[in-house]
């Protein structure tokens, strides 16, 4: 069945998690990975305040996982999935605000599907895979370009893309979808800059799952970021990105200096 699943912090300050139904969220009870319970009541979207969708203990994020990048950038395609992780500091709120790292860094986005997990999985077979699969969400692998290769006999992929509000995710998950069917749009202030299919990858969502599982634990909540494709670009402050896959959702960010906000919050 089909849902768009978020957590959000109504007025006293209780974080809940429920359903979007148009302009309403119904509630839920229980947990949202093992059987919930939908609930009775709506709430006004306008009167919540929405969360991160879950809250993973790790985000995987892949390199070289669209054949037309890898094509662009003339790179052979891997005999595996390629990932890094990207720091739980990173995570960001839908609606959130980006921070500029400081200097003259180069902050790059990338416009991307991410794979939530429902189920705890280990050593999955790829045939078995799904059933650890709850949904579908959106996000932006934030990335500051000039650090990657900085040191020559060091790829800093993890420090490049782990700087704090660098993972943006969410504002849902959404379940009973295939993947294969969903297309990812990145609109940069109004223009669109990244608009792929999810069907170019290199590594199906059934194939990452079980492949990444020989190598750790995946648990309810955690995301494997699919990695992105043509049209990735750098984005100034004062900037607003979008990451709109339609049927999931649309994500939404400033991307700003941060002495500018603290400059308005003194």
């Amino acid at each position: 069945m089909q849902h768009h699943w978020v957590r959000f912090a109504e007025r006293d300050g209780s974080v809940r998690f429920g359903t979007l139904e148009g302009d309403r969220v119904r509630l839920w009870h229980g947990n949202m990975f093992e059987y919930p319970q939908r609930g009775d009541r709506t709430i006004a979207l306008a009167d919540v305040q929405l969360r991160l969708p879950v809250q993973p203990t790790k985000v995987i994020a892949l390199w070289n996982n669209f054949r037309a990048l890898g094509d662009k950038l003339g790179l052979s395609a891997p005999a595996e999935p390629l990932y890094l992780v990207k720091t739980p500091n990173s995570y960001l709120e839908p609606g959130g605000t980006i921070l500029h790292p400081g200097g003259s860094a180069k902050v790059v986005f990338e416009g991307e599907l991410g794979i939530v997990i429902g189920r705890a999985c280990k050593r999955v077979t790829e045939a078995d895979a799904m059933r650890h699969v709850f949904g579908f969400t959106c996000a932006n692998d934030v990335t500051v370009a000039d650090i990657l290769n900085r040191d020559a006999s060091f790829a800093q992929w993890v420090r490049a893309k782990s700087f704090d509000t660098f993972c943006p995710f969410g504002p849902t998950v959404a379940t009973g979808l295939d993947a294969a069917t969903l297309r990812v749009r990145t609109v940069l202030n109004g223009e669109v800059r990244q608009d792929y299919p999810v069907s170019d990858m290199r590594f199906g969502v059934a194939q990452l799952v079980s492949m990444i599982s020989q190598d750790m634990s995946l648990l309810p909540g955690d995301i494997i970021l699919c990695g992105t494709s043509v049209g990735v670009g750098s984005m100034k402050p004062g900037s607003t990105v979008e990451v709109e896959i339609p049927g999931v959702g649309r994500l939404v960010n400033r991307f700003e200096h941060q002495g500018e906000l603290v400059e308005e919050a003194a």
